[in-house]
């Protein structure tokens, strides 16, 4: 039983670490590419990607963040839960 939940908890945090991922190469290409960023093949892929969990974010926030500083909460949620998995993975292996 506590491999199943290890693994499940491996496999969680890989899901994160890609969003988290991809949420940070989006946000760079949102940089360097400009306004021409939604014509490179990249940033449509990170957004791809990171739709989900921007979706995700944005059900959980309140109103009063705005639609533009949803990634950025993303990031930062994102991090921290993976920080927390990496935490209960360690803490059921030992």
């Amino acid at each position: 039983m506590a491999q199943t939940t290890l693994l499940l908890l491996g496999m969680l945090r890989v899901v994160i670490e890609v969003a988290l991922l991809a949420l940070l190469g989006q946000g760079l290409l949102f940089v360097l590419a400009g306004s021409r960023r939604d014509a490179n093949p990249i940033y449509v892929l990170f957004r791809t990607i990171t739709t989900p969990a921007i979706r995700v974010v944005r059900r959980l926030t309140p109103r009063q963040i705005i639609d533009r500083h949803v990634p950025v909460v993303s990031v930062f949620l994102l991090f921290w839960l993976w920080i927390f998995l990496a935490w209960a993975k360690r803490t059921l292996a030992s």
